[in-house]
């Protein structure tokens, strides 16, 4: 007997985060495994061309912790 999705549901969000973000990831690979590896082409080529950009000196690369007080900052406007 299958279980209810509102019972399977309330038992996943009982779950760690980590464990419910990986179930949120295999569920969405699930529905469009197709779409899952055009995104990820895609992001490998947006970061090679980020990465030719930095090489190139055409972007000037910051460190995580000044870019993340940014964003904090940005955030909090």
């Amino acid at each position: 007997m299958p279980i209810p999705v509102e019972k399977l549901t309330e038992e996943m969000l009982a779950l760690p985060a980590d464990a419910r973000a990986l179930l949120a990831d295999r569920l969405a690979e699930s529905l469009d495994p197709l779409a899952d590896d055009e995104v990820r082409a895609s992001w490998a080529a947006e970061a090679v061309r980020r990465r030719d950009e930095v090489r190139s000196g055409k972007v000037e690369a910051i460190p995580g912790e000044i870019a993340a007080t940014q964003v904090r900052a940005l955030l909090h406007k």
